[in-house]
């Protein structure tokens, strides 16, 4: 336990998160301690909470953790197509997929476990996430795509769209090679209708694709 001293010196918060995302993972909400991330981290069982007053504000904290890194995941992906509107949405939803294919129980506990009663923080994570999908569609103004008043309803629209096709990939109904199809036709159909008569023409020319071995 010697060589885990340092965790008393700064660091100790950024540990017992590492520790609980990966018991989140491996093992669910359900075994998450903070007795037992003490235990793990070497430390006493008093000293999380220095950090955590109980065990909801270390889930508080995973769930603003995780819409943070989220973000950050959307925000990276749009920037990486920075002259292709479609592309950018693309790559914007195929990086929620792999977050949610990475990390399922704590994109659960995002969106439900923390649902009902969120703290400020999870509150203003949420905020911040939202802010960065607008920004993406924001660019979507800029490129023909949509009038500016309809852009947090149409991001919302689409959000929704994903989200779906994300619970259908963690579930296993859907492989996540599928899933790239239909992010495909989820952007085609957003931009399509959402738009003017040039993007419906780019949403006639990629017409939707029927899902025949999908186990739905």
């Amino acid at each position: 336990m010697a060589d885990r001293k340092p965790f008393h010196h700064g660091n100790l918060r950024a540990v017992l998160l590492d520790q609980a995302q990966v018991v989140l993972h491996e093992r669910g909400l359900s075994a998450l301690s903070l007795r037992e991330l003490a235990r793990e981290a070497g430390v006493s069982h008093a000293a999380p909470r220095k950090h955590f007053i109980d065990r909801d504000a270390l889930l508080d904290a995973l769930a603003e953790r995780g819409f943070a890194r989220l973000a950050e995941r959307l925000r990276d992906a749009a920037a990486g197509e920075p002259d292709d509107f479609r592309r950018a949405l693309h790559a914007t939803a195929s990086a929620y997929i792999d977050f949610a294919v990475a990390e399922p129980a704590l994109l659960d506990l995002m969106f439900a476990a923390k649902a009902d009663s969120p703290s400020d923080g999870v509150r203003s994570a949420v905020t911040h996430q939202l802010e960065t999908l607008l920004s993406i569609g924001a660019r979507g103004v800029a490129a023909g795509a949509y009038a500016e008043a309809d852009v947090e309803r149409l991001i919302l629209v689409l959000s929704a769209s994903v989200q779906g096709i994300g619970a259908l990939v963690t579930s296993r109904r859907i492989t996540v090679s599928q899933s790239e199809a239909l992010i495909d036709d989820a952007v085609a159909l957003f931009l399509g209708g959402a738009s003017t008569d040039s993007w419906r023409a780019f949403a006639d020319e990629h017409p939707r694709q029927i899902w025949k071995d999908a186990a739905l």
